[in-house]
């Protein structure tokens, strides 16, 4: 089983690379944002609790996703057979030690975490660039900037966490997508 935790700042490719993953390895995709939305819409019982920490601009508490992520790996064993990609998730160490559990409790571990690093100029411009394209209101300057430091305090730290097992792939995500790419396959491939 390939398990892949996708890492990086706003902005950093991380969606467009995870599509680039799930082509070419047959990895099943959890994006946190993508699942939390979805359960949010169809109005489930999951989707309410969220919905209540989200209305009232807090983070959802991490057995909360946790729950959430092992729910999702539980409906989609045969999918998920081949290994995962996780996308937005873990965002703190509390949540990557909690990860850890949980895959550990399936008999899995997380196999590589692959980083994308990208200069916080060129963080800025794609993203002004994707509201501008888009219509996403969330994506001016000043929300930005916001985002930006948020990742920095309490993200960021995660690549110490993974550096310090042996699991961080730091890859240059500029360039183009494809090249981004072959960048990415290369570790991949190392740890397959």
């Amino acid at each position: 089983m390939l398990n892949i935790v996708i890492f990086g700042a706003p902005g950093s490719g991380k969606g467009t690379q995870s599509d680039n993953l799930i082509k070419t390895y047959g990895l099943f995709h959890i994006s946190t944002g993508d699942v939390l939305r979805d359960n949010i819409k169809r109005g489930t019982e999951l989707g309410a609790t969220a919905k209540a920490y989200i209305d009232k601009g807090q983070l959802i508490p991490d057995a909360l996703m946790i729950d959430i992520l092992a729910s999702v790996l539980d409906a989609n064993k045969e999918a998920a057979a081949p290994g995962v990609i996780f996308d937005g998730f873990p965002r703190t160490i509390a949540q990557a030690e909690a990860l850890e559990v949980m895959l550990q409790e399936r008999g899995t571990a997380v196999s590589t975490v692959v980083g994308l690093e990208v200069p916080e100029d060129e963080l800025m411009r794609r993203i002004i660039l994707r509201g501008q394209q888009t219509g996403r209101s969330d994506d001016n300057e000043e929300t930005v900037k916001n985002r930006l430091a948020v990742y920095h305090n309490q993200t960021s730290p995660l690549k110490a966490f993974y550096e310090e097992k042996g699991l961080y792939q730091a890859i240059p995500g500029t360039g183009d997508i494809a090249e981004i790419f072959g960048r990415i396959q290369k570790a991949v491939d190392a740890v397959k």
